[in-house]
């Protein structure tokens, strides 16, 4: 039809759009319908137009019918789920009905009859508790010399095969199966899957570890982990050794603004609280010096007691205890934080060196901090060993500094101030290396910051006590 009134092609578009080719005008005319009138604007033929009002209600009846068949299928086949499966809905007059309540569930057992092990009831995940106290009152010695009868299964899942594999040893299960020809194709290809995959899994001790030999296992364990520890921290003490060596000769390298930081933050920060602890200690063990040297009537001793015990040993020894509860703690914290947040993974796609950037600048400066916090400690407990003999001995402050003047050597600060900086070095080091050691969470970060302190303080105190032991051997 549409070639007698010269029309080649006819395209009904979206909307109410219609397209056409006319071969007298030679290009494709646009015409529009309107949804209210079935009229068409445009300069067309009287012929023409009751043509394309003729195929548009023939489309729109061609789409109502087809809306009302889809209508009428979905209320005779059922209505599609979301999946776009269709579900089918057995008919009221169908055989195959349905039982709404499941079956009775009872927990799996196992009973000796006759030399057999009968396998009964259900091993299911909802029994887990009753089958796994079970297999835990038997092992396969036990049941090693029984027939094995699993015709009395009747449900049974991965849990369930699972515990029955630990009660009968996953090889024997499995021979057991193989040789049940009444038992279901699909109850043996679980049980089989799940025994295979536990044959080569070794067998729990039942047995109570004996005590010795527990004692000698964990002690091996904390050994060896002792070892690793060592071993780890020396690698990251070369690494750190020689990153320093090879920024030092090149000035343009060095990063004074972190430097500065880390010793306003470990120096100027921590400077109240180690002159207020070193104080009352040096007042504490006048004290108790003053009480002990009454009895021999050598009071006077005093003054070199305080002044010796602090030159030589608290200065340092405090200021490094409270620095690496304080300061090793903190680059930890700071550390993993970063590596919890990617940034050092940054950095190192930045063609950064973590080291270089974060552990250098720290190291140098508790390398700048320690000493100077050493003889602030020594002095404060000096004085505070001075306030005690002015006011319990009756030593003024002039004839206390007399006497350290005239009594103690200038090698006892000498001996104190050189374990400042091996002991400064080794917190920060030990502080940055449980930095990078966390793993990624929160807990991890914790972990390791209290790692890093117990670390930090007990290597300070062994360090410390093996330069004693040294300085005395060398009579310094």
């Amino acid at each position: 039809m549409c070639s007698q009134v010269g029309i080649e092609r006819l395209e009904i578009g979206a909307g109410n759009e219609i397209r056409t080719r006319d071969p007298n005008l030679g290009k494709v005319v646009l015409y529009q319908l309107s949804y209210s009138r079935s009229f068409v604007t445009g300069a067309l033929p009287r012929q023409r137009l009751r043509i394309l009002r003729i195929t548009v209600r023939a489309s729109t009846v061609f789409y109502q019918v087809f809306v009302l068949l889809e209508i009428v299928g979905k209320l005779v086949i059922g209505r599609p789920n979301h999946s776009g499966i269709r579900q089918n809905v057995p008919s009221p007059d169908s055989s195959e009905q349905t039982d709404p309540q499941p079956p009775s569930s009872k927990p799996g057992s196992v009973t000796i009859e006759a030399g057999t092990l009968k396998v009964t009831d259900d091993w299911l995940l909802s029994h887990y508790r009753s089958l796994a106290s079970l297999a835990s009152s038997m092992s396969p010695r036990d049941t090693g010399a029984l027939s094995i009868d699993l015709s009395g299964l009747n449900r049974i899942d991965t849990a369930g095969a699972s515990q029955l594999a630990s009660l009968m040893g996953p090889q024997r299960l499995l021979e057991a199966v193989a040789s049940a020809g009444d038992l279901p194709r699909e109850k043996s290809a679980l049980i089989a899957a799940v025994c295979e995959a536990m044959k080569d899994q070794p067998e729990p001790d039942r047995g109570a570890p004996s005590l010795i030999r527990s004692f000698v296992i964990g002690t091996g364990q904390k050994v060896e982990g002792i070892f690793r520890l060592l071993w780890i921290l020396v690698g990251f003490i070369g690494q750190t050794l020689g990153t320093l060596a090879w920024n030092l000769p090149r000035p343009w390298r060095w990063r004074m603004t972190p430097f500065v930081a880390a010793v306003h933050d470990t120096g100027l920060n921590a400077l109240p609280i180690v002159a207020l602890l070193t104080f009352l200690v040096g007042a504490v063990v006048a004290f108790l010096g003053a009480t002990v040297l009454e009895d021999f009537g050598a009071t006077i001793y005093t003054v070199n007691l305080v002044a010796f015990s602090f030159l030589r040993e608290f200065g340092v020894l405090l200021a490094a205890i409270l620095l690496a509860g304080r300061t090793a703690s903190a680059f930890t914290a700071h550390i993993g934080a970063m590596k919890v947040n990617e940034e050092l993974d940054a950095i190192r796609t930045l063609g950064l060196n973590p080291i270089e950037l974060l552990v250098l600048p720290r190291v140098m400066a508790m390398m700048v901090s320690l000493p100077i916090l050493t003889f602030v400690g020594m002095i404060s407990g000096m004085v505070g060993g001075a306030m005690v003999c002015a006011l319990v001995l009756d030593i003024s402050p002039t004839q206390f500094m007399a006497i350290v003047e005239r009594d103690i050597a200038l090698q006892h600060f000498l001996v104190g101030i050189v374990k400042a900086p091996v002991f400064a070095f080794l917190i920060a080091v030990i502080g940055c290396l449980e930095g990078f050691k966390v793993a990624g969470s929160a807990q991890s970060v914790g972990e390791h910051t209290t790692s890093s302190v117990v670390q930090s303080i007990f290597m300070v105190i062994l360090l410390d006590s093996i330069a004693a032991l040294f300085f005395m051997e060398m009579g310094w």
